[in-house]
């Protein structure tokens, strides 16, 4: 039994010794991963102590061997406690080795800190160098240009270059363009029908010298950097600089107004007027119309591109209806109570006679007229005649004649003269007063055949027609300057298409049924009375009234500022023979003009005022060209047709040799 024990006791100690060789192997790999680490970290202190101490360990441990070796049956106590040590001096080294990575990660990440931190420096050193450099840079390109007088490279105005131009030159080369644009006509047309305005007559203008200005102070008005950013970028990408327009509106739109009533197949509105004790309503007709803010726009850009001659301008139109007949505003319009004459003294004052109107008929009733397919519907009107008329008044109401004009016209054209006659006595004594608009259209009431009107020459189409009424316009152009000279306001007056043989450009005043009309206001303290004629070849109006406490005298002042020539139209007809030329309408050219009405007082000029500015077309000259084949024996029919023109001839001589 004891000696089993002692064997057992003895295989202990060999299995403790390779346990104990198995950790001498393990510490020995430990001390070798230390070495490494240590090895990297050279540096540190720390690091030093440790591979000190790990020699000291490996001195020991050595010591150890030696003694297990030669003491195979060492004490199991010392054993135990060897193995001990062996396992503190493990930790204690991994503890060291441990501290010690941390200490190098410090290092690295402040070693990484200090790199960081002189980076910055050297960036913080830089910004300011470069500021400086800028800075001088940008003292250095303002010197330069401070002396420079001239609008920068790459400068446009309106899209004309104005590169390296002083103020005058730009001024100049700007201004011969917007001149040239502003007197030059605009073309416009719709089909056959031609018509034409320009700038100036819509007091057109562009503000060139805030627009100069800008150009010039680019790059001179802001900082030393807004400056030179400026001067930098519009020599890279350029720079346009618009320039203000301004037109007057107002103008612009009677010139639409009045060239959409000239427009042939324009729409026609509704009208009515009073005739005796009858309302007539006259049925409006389909038509064309204007698109009036279109050709606005299509006007406007044409002048502001000054770049660019007019192209010919096609007026935009649509068809419409007309409006639909009111019945009830129009009774609300006519209705009137009837009121006497009478006259008040201190101030003068004369009141004149209203008559009384209203509808003789019921609101429906007239409705149901108007229910019927007709052209013309006629209205039974109830008129009460006051007690006292105006005419009861006598002279005393007008005794003053305020303006008076007169034209002449050809008696011996029978029609037209019988057209004017007639005209005349429609206006011939009425009464307008104050406040009150006169109306040509419904003062002398519709052109027809049933009231004795005829056929005479007219404006139509672009020529010389002939038309029921011709001539009348003749009766509304007097009337229209002896309105002026009165010195009363003008609300709707229109111009011929082409110029009159009666007055001056800007002196006339066409009219057109349903259409265009003529009116004025009675703007004077008191009543006037028309006074119109027409015999023996004089077509005369004159206005009386009572004259106001401060008066003018009045002259009318007619500018031609342009003429346009007119064009030759040729049309085949195979009427004629071939090669023979008939003149079928003279040709004469048109113009731009301007009207003013001139006051004076005591001989001294008091005002001047623009009446309008008005466009003339010229007037085709029209010749018709034979198509017609000429037959074997044309010669001797010409020959005799010359030889009948040489016989003429000498008659008229003779006859003028006999007279």
């Amino acid at each position: 039994m004891k000696e089993e024990g002692k064997r057992v006791k003895r295989k202990e100690p060999a299995r403790k010794k390779n346990i104990k060789d198995k950790k001498i192997t393990k510490s020995t790999q430990k001390e070798v991963k230390q070495k490494e680490k240590v090895t990297k970290h050279t540096d540190s202190k720390e690091n030093k102590e440790l591979k000190k101490e790990i020699v000291n360990n490996k001195d020991e441990k050595k010591e150890m061997i030696a003694e297990k070796s030669g003491e195979e049956r060492g004490n199991t106590i010392k054993e135990k406690i060897g193995d001990r040590k062996i396992e503190i001096v493990e930790r204690e080294t991994e503890k060291q080795a441990e501290s010690g990575e941390t200490s190098n990660n410090k290092t690295l990440k402040n070693s990484k800190k200090a790199g960081n931190k002189e980076k910055n420096k050297i960036k913080f050193l830089l910004i300011p160098i470069l500021i400086a450099i800028l800075l001088i840079f940008s003292i250095i390109f303002s010197i330069i240009n401070i002396g420079n007088e001239k609008i920068l490279g790459k400068v446009s105005i309106m899209g004309i270059d104005v590169s390296n131009m002083t103020r005058e030159e730009a001024k100049e080369t700007l201004s011969q363009l917007i001149e040239n644009k502003l007197t030059e006509e605009i073309i416009l047309k719709k089909d056959d029908y031609e018509t034409s305005l320009n700038a100036n007559q819509l007091d057109a203008n562009f503000d060139l010298d805030t627009a100069v200005n800008e150009a010039l102070n680019i790059g001179r008005e802001g900082n030393i950097v807004k400056n030179n950013y400026s001067i930098l970028y519009s020599m890279l990408f350029g720079k346009e600089i618009e320039c203000k327009f301004n037109y007057n509106e107002e103008n612009l739109n009677e010139k639409l107004d009045d060239i959409e009533s000239k427009l042939p197949g324009a729409v026609v509105q509704s009208s009515y007027y009073i005739e005796d004790e009858s309302l007539i309503i006259v049925k409006g007709e389909e038509g064309l119309s204007i698109k009036k803010d279109e050709l606005k726009n299509t006007i406007i850009n044409e002048i502001k591109d000054i770049k660019q001659k007019y192209d010919i301008i096609e007026i935009p139109t649509v068809n419409i209806k007309p409006d639909e007949i009111n019945l009830e505003d129009i009774k609300n319009e006519i209705y009137k109570e009837p009121q006497d004459a009478y006259i008040t003294e201190n101030p003068t004052t004369v009141h004149t006679h209203v008559n009384g109107v209203d509808f003789a008929i019921s609101l429906e009733e007239a409705e149901k007229i108007l229910a019927e397919d007709k052209q013309e519907y006629t209205i039974p009107l109830k008129i009460t005649v006051p007690d006292k008329t105006i005419a009861d008044l006598g002279e005393e109401a007008f005794p003053d004649e305020l303006g008076k004009y007169s034209t002449r016209y050809d008696p011996t054209n029978k029609n037209r003269s019988n057209n004017i006659s007639i005209s005349t006595e429609k206006i011939d004594g009425t009464i307008i007063m104050p406040g009150e608009t006169f109306s040509y259209n419904q003062t002398v009431g519709e052109r027809t055949i049933a009231e004795g009107y005829k056929e005479a020459g007219a404006y139509a189409g672009g020529r010389v027609v002939q038309d029921v009424g011709g001539g009348i316009c003749q009766t509304s152009s007097t009337l229209y300057n002896a309105v002026l000279l009165a010195n009363l306001e003008i609300v709707d007056r229109s111009n011929h298409q082409f110029l009159t043989s009666y007055v001056d450009p800007g002196r006339d005043a066409t009219v057109a049924w349903g259409a265009i009309d003529f009116k004025f206001k009675n703007n004077r303290s008191y009543p006037i009375k028309i006074e119109a004629s027409s015999k023996n070849g004089v077509c005369m109006m004159s206005i009386h009234g009572i004259k106001e406490e401060t008066e003018y005298e009045v002259t009318i002042q007619s500018v031609v500022k342009s003429y346009i020539p007119y064009t030759t139209k040729y049309e085949n007809d195979s009427t004629l023979a071939e090669g023979k030329e008939v003149v079928e309408q003279s040709g004469y050219r048109g113009c731009t003009s301007e009207a003013y009405r001139i006051l004076k007082q005591n001989g001294e000029v008091v005002s001047k005022t623009l009446l309008s500015k008005d466009t003339y077309d010229p007037m085709t000259r029209i010749i018709k060209k034979g198509t017609k084949t000429i037959e074997t024996n044309s010669k001797n029919n010409e020959n005799n047709e010359k030889d009948n023109q040489d016989n003429n001839s000498v008659n008229e001589i003779l006859n003028k040799l006999e007279e």
